[in-house]
């Protein structure tokens, strides 16, 4: 049986399809920076710039686990709805155990890691004195939350690839909520500073975790996961992890990258100027997460379009997703140039000299954020459209071509050429990228024309037999 909800499309227009599966991502990917961004406006506040420099080199350090969670989370839905795109419900379960158990094994892997080798990363990027100290109190809760924040960050999309994009969102909604009024309990009355934001964290990520598997096990779910329950399968396994290898490696490149930013603001600069980049990284975030809610919202009736075979509806759908994406970035873009004091009062409005360097880090940083909308973009829509290899030659691609915009301009621009490197690296890897899927689009038109024609053939060639069979039955009542 088809999913139903994707079904319908065949019927819709592409543009209320694609809303209707985008506004639900784009709620639930904001509602979900919101744990993030939600502890940096408290911390901003009651803590100040150190506080922000703390937390911005803690999250590179625990960002893999995101990660792992997003791989597994996007692979596994991208594989369900490629199944029943081809009218295949019955691997369902097997996807969803052998999900789980990836899981696991992932999040043992992370506390393994975390309580090794945390202090070292941190040391890395520049950690020292308080904000070293801070930044472990964060790390530490995280280290034993590992299977925790390794699920929730996974069942949201499986949710959603179950037909129930409503119920990933409120799901999502209710964890915010529970995140942002323990962070005002526990940094803004008790006291606790960092390691307050990361237990307020690890308890809404809890709540997320056991009402999502409740959900699997109920009959809510198409799944029913406690009826139809199946063990591990390690092809689908494989799989899993080849659709969703490029979303990791984005979550990869993105705690790589900040981790290599904070390292360069600190010989460069100063913690103040780090603390003034973890502010420019929040408003970073909430474009990149419309931007990711837009391409996630994409995957589901893409891969099911893949699946059936649909290669003018995918080129429709694509279309759309870049259009939106590129709009929303360079909408941003302009709301925060022309309002940068404002948005940077989000986090903090008591440090004049925190606010000026956050204000020109902006102009510096984020003048190309539309084209990181549009590189996320198309390294998913490479995995929803079983093309694992080019997502993760993108993704790859992402980190290879910065780091050399990261070595070099600081060296002749300071920390101005910090500042730079990325919104330059990003214009760099346009360069493949656009060429990239431009050719996969003229290649489906091409099948689409193909398959049409084809159609009218086969159409014709019945008109033909008809009117042949019809002939024959005259000339026969003629004979008698």
């Amino acid at each position: 049986m088809l999913d139903p909800n994707i079904e319908t499309t065949q019927t819709q227009s592409i543009g209320r399809t694609f809303w209707r599966y985008t506004l639900p991502a784009i709620a639930a990917m904001l509602v979900n920076g919101l744990y993030q961004i939600v502890d940096g406006i408290f911390i901003g506040h009651y803590i100040g710039f150190e506080g922000l420099a703390a937390i911005n080199m803690a999250w590179p350090v625990i960002y893999f686990m995101v990660g792992f969670g997003i791989m597994v989370g996007m692979g596994s839905g991208s594989l369900l709805s490629i199944q029943r795109g081809k009218g295949d419900t019955r691997a369902a379960p097997t996807i969803l155990t052998s999900s789980l158990m990836l899981m696991l094994g992932l999040a043992a892997i992370s506390t393994t890691v975390l309580y090794f080798f945390s202090t070292v990363f941190l040391e890395a990027q520049g950690g020292a004195d308080n904000t070293l100290v801070m930044a472990q109190d964060y790390i530490g809760v995280f280290t034993w939350g590992a299977p925790i924040t390794v699920i929730a960050s996974a069942i949201p999309l499986l949710i959603r690839n179950d037909e129930s994009p409503n119920i990933a969102t409120g799901l999502m909604v209710l964890g915010a909520v529970i995140n942002i009024a323990l962070d005002y309990l526990l940094i803004g009355v008790f006291n606790f500073g960092l390691l307050g934001a990361s237990i307020a964290t690890i308890s809404a990520q809890a709540v997320v975790c056991i009402l999502g598997l409740i959900y699997f096990c109920s009959h809510v779910s198409s799944i029913n996961w406690s009826a139809k329950f199946s063990w591990f399968n390690g092809a689908f396994a494989q799989q899993i992890v080849l659709l969703g290898s490029s979303s990791l490696f984005m979550y990869l490149y993105t705690s790589f990258v900040f981790a290599l930013h904070n390292r360069l603001f600190t010989e460069y600069g100063t913690p103040l100027t780090v603390g003034a980049f973890a502010i420019v990284g929040y408003l970073m975030v909430l474009y990149y997460l419309i931007a990711e809610g837009i391409a996630e919202g994409m995957q589901p009736p893409v891969s099911y379009y893949y699946g059936a075979e649909q290669h003018e509806n995918i080129n429709k759908m694509l279309k759309l997703s870049v259009k939106v994406t590129l709009i929303a970035g360079a909408s941003w873009v302009l709301l925060l140039n022309l309002l940068p004091e404002t948005m940077v009062g989000l986090f903090n409005n008591d440090d004049p000299l925190l606010i000026a360097t956050a204000v020109e880090g902006i102009k510096m940083h984020l003048f190309a954020m539309p084209l990181d909308g549009f590189i996320a973009l198309s390294s998913i829509y490479f995995m929803a459209t079983n093309q694992g290899v080019k997502a993760l030659v993108i993704a790859c691609g992402n980190m290879l071509i910065q780091l050399p915009f990261l070595m070099i301009l600081p060296k002749f621009l300071g920390v101005n050429g910090v500042w730079m490197a990325m919104p330059l690296s990003n214009i760099a890897l346009c360069l493949i990228v656009v060429p990239m899927v431009w050719l996969d689009i003229k290649t489906r038109a091409k099948k689409a024309n193909q398959a049409k024609a084809e159609q009218a053939k086969s159409e014709q060639t019945k008109s033909e037999q008809t009117k042949s069979n019809k002939d024959e039955l005259n000339q026969a009542a003629v004979a008698l």
